[in-house]
């Protein structure tokens, strides 16, 4: 019937793989004989979705089960959704090609801000209530998990239950609960699920505020924690990784093998939530990896490894893995590539060994144009790392790199921002000195704007306004047009004064976003499509200020809206952080041996995991 059903309507819409299915290595089971049938839902397109490695893990964690089954349903694009609406054909999975209706659980990965509408578009789509309250035994449980949900609020009353931290322990349990569950109420499953650690039931948590819009008092009903600890896995080294992942018929965003290198950081960034949500810092061995390596090239004939993490130069041996993996799979045509790279831990026989296969594109993160801004953010690099690694990269071959840079960071002044375009040139120089050809050289300048997070060393700092950020944008524009060997790209202000509301935003904001949906905010993250007077029009009519969120100043006796969410890292750390980053202090990498005193360790009783590398670091030992 379905396949009926797509025969007629994929011929009308863009990019009609995106809907088929039926991919390599996609599992399909035979539903009536499993238990529990999970929907895993990515609220963004097909291309985007499926170069993310987060559903892979847990769709092969899933379907390695044979009580349960895992199957994938992205966002429709504006065409595909007018056709389903104008059919009547309710949103399905791509496997079965069953209406999510029909699932158990659905449950949305939530890794940008942006993306909040189309997951109530994709409930609405599915024939489900928005509403948790309005859901009944014979809807699915909607859960959510990943970045975003370590600041649930704006989204508590469309989920049931949101995953804090890791997934591939705390899925199985959640499949172990609901199988001994079936014919309980809907109440008493999610009071059994908040028993688990790390699963947050929006529901049992009652919050009042003041009338300045900051938070009264939380009050939690019995059975749930006070504070919902996030999920860690433990034995990096050992955790299930799909060595079978699907692969699509279509061009993604990364069409290649992605294979984990290590999980967390060190470096301790004031701006950057990953580095606090995925700590402690966890590597698996080379043979592992060397392993996965092998059985994935074998499973899926693609010929590309990207080398995935936060920082994957950090890896404790990462010149001798890239070495051995390129000696074993060199003569199959695969080569490695490594992600943004620090410009403090890039070599010269890195960038060689890296471009032995073929050489792939490289960017370098320096975030802030000046030493003073980099001290104030802990970014730990120097004009001197930047300008000795884009040299080696130059004279390793390259003639193209990009630099990724923040504006509008705590603290920053216009002399930081002419340090950017400083910077800029003198990479170019740096090109033209290693004789690099004119006509083939490139500097790629992209600026983002700055959008304080939860359970960051900023997240008590308001964003820069719109007119400042607009103002800073086209300072720096100014300052690097001269150069036309110079590009500069700059993300839309207003998409980052949105993301910010939802970043740091409460349960008051559910109203604003189901209004936004309702005017018809869809993939709010792509420019074409985004469109801020919606924003606005929704903010107005609930009678808010979105200003409120983005521009406040919180203290440090304020309550905030995700207090109750805990990762392990010390508030108390965080401000400290804080009033180092207002002094222009910095703070050392653990990795250095001296412990900064973040308090995750023995919070969560973990050490990271550095196999085959420094058997003797221990971030407690010296530990003030």
């Amino acid at each position: 019937m379905m396949q009926r059903t797509l025969e007629k309507i994929l011929p009308h819409v863009q990019k009609p793989a995106r809907y088929t299915g039926g991919e390599w290595n996609a599992v399909v089971k035979e539903w009536h004989d499993i238990d529990v049938k999970i929907a895993f839902a990515f609220p963004d397109v097909y291309e985007v979705g499926m170069s993310h490695l987060g559903l892979q893990i847990l769709y092969h964690v899933v379907n390695t089960r044979g009580d349960a089954l895992m199957e994938r349903v992205f966002a429709p694009w504006v065409d595909m959704e007018k056709v389903l609406r104008k059919g009547g054909i309710p949103l399905f999975s791509l496997e079965s090609r069953r209406p999510l209706g029909d699932f158990d659980i659905i449950a949305f990965t939530l890794q940008y801000e942006m993306t909040f509408t189309n997951l109530l578009n994709m409930l609405d789509l599915a024939g489900l209530p928005l509403r948790s309250s309005r859901r009944n035994r014979n809807h699915p449980l909607v859960i959510a998990g990943g970045p975003c949900a370590f600041n649930p609020e704006p989204l508590a009353d469309f989920a049931d239950a949101f995953i804090i931290g890791e997934g591939e322990e705390i899925i199985g349990e959640i499949i172990d609960l609901y199988k001994v569950s079936k014919g309980k109420s809907r109440l008493d499953l999610l009071k059994a699920m908040a028993g688990i650690r790390g699963v947050y039931v929006p529901s049992l948590y009652h919050i009042q505020y003041f009338s300045d819009g900051s938070v009264s008092s939380l009050a939690v009903e019995p059975g749930a924690p006070e504070k919902v600890v996030k999920r860690v896995v433990s034995d990096f080294d050992g955790a299930p990784f799909p060595q079978k992942p699907v692969v699509p018929y279509m061009g993604v965003v990364h069409d290649r093998i992605m294979l984990e290198v290590l999980r967390g950081c060190t470096r301790g960034c004031r701006f950057c939530q990953a580095g606090v949500i995925y700590r402690p810092v966890r590597e698996k061995t080379p043979e592992t990896l060397v392993r996965q390596a092998e059985d994935m090239v074998g499973s899926t004939g693609h010929d590309e490894i990207s080398l995935t993490s936060l920082s994957t130069a950090d890896y404790t041996r990462i010149k001798p893995l890239v070495t051995e993996l390129l000696n074993r799979l060199e003569h199959k045509g695969v080569g490695i590539s490594l992600p943004s790279l620090r410009v403090d831990a890039f070599s010269v026989d890195l960038a060689k060994e890296v471009q032995r296969v073929r050489r792939s594109s490289l960017t370098f993160a320096p975030e802030a144009g000046t030493q003073r801004m980099r001290d104030v953010i802990n970014k730990g690099v120097t004009e001197e790392n930047l300008l000795d690694a884009v040299s080696a990269s130059f004279q390793a071959g390259w003639h193209a790199v990009k630099l990724y840079f923040m504006i509008g960071l705590p603290g920053e002044r216009d002399e930081d921002l002419d340090g950017i375009a400083h910077l800029a040139v003198k990479v170019l120089q740096a090109g033209l000195k290693c004789n690099v050809s004119k006509g083939r050289l490139k500097v790629t300048v992209s600026a983002s704007s700055y959008v304080p997070k939860a359970h960051t060393a900023f997240q008590w700092e308001p964003q820069d306004s719109l007119g400042e950020l607009k103002r800073k944008q086209s300072y720096l524009k100014e300052k690097l047009k001269k150069e036309r060997k110079i590009s500069f790209n700059w993300h839309d202000p207003e998409t980052s004064f949105i993301e910010a509301v939802l970043a740091r935003g409460d349960r008051r904001l559910v109203p604003v976003v189901e209004r936004a949906w309702k005017l018809g905010a869809r993939f709010d993250g792509w420019s074409e499509l985004f469109n801020y007077d919606l924003w606005h029009q929704a903010f107005r009519e609930n009678g808010m200020d979105p200003a409120e969120y983005a521009y406040r100043r919180f203290s440090y006796e304020d309550v905030l809206p995700w207090d109750h969410i805990e990762t392990g890292v010390d508030k108390k750390y965080l401000i400290r952080e804080h009033k180092k980053a207002m002094q222009g202090t910095a703070t050392p990498d653990c990795r250095a041996g001296r412990c900064p005193g973040c308090g995750l360790c023995p919070a969560l009783e973990i050490k990271p995991e550095l196999p085959g590398g420094d058997h003797n670091f221990d971030p407690l030992r010296n530990l003030l």
